[in-house]
């Protein structure tokens, strides 16, 4: 017997619903799927127009649905890696220097192909009680046979003597001048001699992997735990590496990863740019393309802050000698080639730009480039984290018609510390999602998840307290004028993300026609205590309209 058109496969009872699209409903509501995708989503009453003898009907009770979240920008691959080969020294839990060292010298018996590395924080020597990093010789005194390497973020590392040995970093070592992150710099003391500290130089360093299978397994079980028990349903992910990418095709066959892949393959880093615009003769997934499939570039054009290698206009508060400004490390011919080429290639430059110099510098470069019918804008990842100079970044954006994709987990990563490191003149200017909303720009809100990364940061719902809340790493306020309303920073992460990817008429709300990916909550986000908002449990998370996730302490929904 055909169904008619207006029956649904499956339909999801709530006491709340929040679509995050044009109309809200007020009130008890249902969420009617057919085929994997929304059919509609009406008042409590009207539901019985959806269902038909073979409907399966489900009710998620005093609980709310909402979709599933969008990340446009993550290294879950990174990440995942990160679980399996590190020893975690992050603060607030390493509060000292002896804690770290105490961390590292009783985690020696899992030191890896002769190599022990540690995970740190951004800004760890901000976070740490010394306000120092640990040194070289503190390293040492862990062990001088195992090479150690703390990697305090992506952008900066801490090195012993017998990791720096390993690495062939002496006092006659030059570092390369190509760009990976940024520019690489090794760190001397006044006689010339390595210090321990390297930066934007990890893809560089010889450290330990994980096999094939190791990373298959770690890759299944970091999506699940970083990102869909916290409601993640799609990833903007940048690529770590080729077998990774083929990893998590073989993971969503065997049904051990439920998250939409959607790469950004990383130019140098990964592939060239060159095999990454020709990626369908070599690179092909056995999933469906509505599960994976090449969206984009990404490239860098500066370092981070934590290194003060992002390029500004100004020269860093901490340079004794008042004129280092940071790098930019790719020329305006190769920032107009990559957005050319890419967008004849129909895929989506993103270009890594922290400092205000390096946005100008990628802006001016795209200013010329005339992109062709339908080509998805180019991404500025981290335009709208610091904005010194509002009226210009903001012209800048328009004049280029970039996408500004900023990250509001960084308010409480680091917001208090950019002025020690910047200048006083950053107490103003960071993360300013009040302006930016009032001026139209459509920001979105992702985790740029990597090593070192806070414990919280792939939870959406982490981030969207910080835009509402904006407390620091030690909890104080980062410009509470710029704080913005739940429902604008729940958008940020779920319709706004899904257009910063080009992906907005597929999901990011739950409106007739979208993918039935949603989430389904235990509080209403919009009426609990804010000082909830980042407790809130995702309950269960359906892709497609398949239930993926149902977590272990929830309450069954009831057929």
């Amino acid at each position: 017997m055909q169904q008619d058109a207006q029956t649904a496969d499956k339909v999801i009872f709530a006491d709340q619903v929040l679509t995050m699209g044009s109309a809200e409903i007020s009130g008890p509501a249902a969420v009617a799927i057919r085929e994997g995708r929304i059919l509609a989503v009406v008042p409590r009453e009207r539901a019985r127009d959806h269902i038909g003898p073979r409907t399966r009907v489900l009710d998620a009770g005093r609980r709310t649905i909402m979709p599933g979240f969008v990340d446009v920008h993550a290294h879950s691959e990174v990440a995942a890696r990160t679980r399996y080969l590190t020893v975690d020294c992050r603060a607030p839990e390493c509060a000292t220097i002896a804690d770290v060292l105490d961390k590292l010298t009783s985690a020696l018996p899992e030191a890896r192909d002769g190599w022990l590395v540690g995970e740190a924080n951004l800004f760890y020597d901000q976070k740490l009680a010394e306000k120092r990093f640990p040194t070289r010789a503190e390293l040492d005194s862990v062990s001088r046979t195992v090479a150690i390497a703390l990697r305090c973020g992506g952008h900066l590392t801490v090195l012993n003597s017998r990791a720096l040995e390993l690495a062939g970093i002496d006092v006659d070592y030059q570092a390369v001048t190509h760009s990976i992150t940024g520019m690489p710099t090794v760190e001397r003391d006044a006689g010339g001699v390595p210090t321990g500290i390297v930066k934007e130089m990890d893809n560089l360093l010889p450290l330990p992997g994980l096999g094939a299978d190791e990373l298959r397994t770690a890759i299944g079980e970091g999506i699940t735990e970083l990102f869909t028990r916290h409601g993640v349903t799609t990833i903007g992910e940048i690529s770590e590496t080729v077998d990774g990418m083929r990893h998590y095709d073989a993971n969503l066959a065997a049904g051990m990863l439920a998250a939409r892949m959607h790469f950004y393959l990383w130019v140098p880093g990964t592939v060239s740019l060159d095999q990454a615009c020709d990626h369908r003769s070599w690179l092909r997934f056995d999933s469906p393309e509505d599960l994976i499939r090449v969206q984009g570039v990404k490239m860098f054009s500066d370092g981070g802050y934590s290194a003060a290698s992002a390029a500004m206009k100004r020269p860093y508060a901490l340079d004794p000698h008042g004129h280092h400004c940071g790098a930019v490390a790719l020329s305006a011919e190769q920032l107009a080639e990559a957005l050319r080429r890419t967008a004849e290639a129909g895929l989506q430059l993103a270009v890594h730009a922290n400092g205000d110099r390096a946005q100008e510098e990628v802006c001016t470069a795209f200013e010329g480039v005339r992109l062709p019918a339908g080509a998805l804008r180019p991404r500025v990842e981290h335009a709208g984290n610091f904005v010194p100079d509002y009226e210009w970044a903001t012209q800048a954006w328009q004049r280029a018609g970039i996408i500004p994709v900023p990250q509001p987990v960084f308010l409480y990563n680091f917001g208090e510390f950019i002025p020690t490191y910047v200048g006083e003149y950053a107490r103003r200017g960071q993360f300013p999602f009040r302006r930016l909303l009032d001026d139209g720009w459509p920001i979105s809100g992702s985790s740029d998840v990597w090593i070192g990364s806070e414990q919280r940061q792939t939870n959406p719902f982490f981030s969207i307290a910080c835009c509402v809340q904006r407390h620091s790493f030690h909890g104080h306020p980062i410009e509470p004028d710029q704080a913005i309303t739940r429902t604008e920073a729940l958008r940020m992460h779920t319709l706004n993300a899904a257009a910063a990817m080009g992906q907005d008429s597929t999901r990011g709300s739950l409106e007739p026609g979208k993918l039935a990916d949603l989430v389904v909550v235990d509080r209403d986000p919009l009426t609990c205590a804010e000082d909830e908002i980042a407790a809130i449990e995702v309950d269960q998370v359906f892709l497609g309209g398949r239930s993926v996730f149902t977590r272990d302490a929830a309450q069954d929904i009831t057929a």
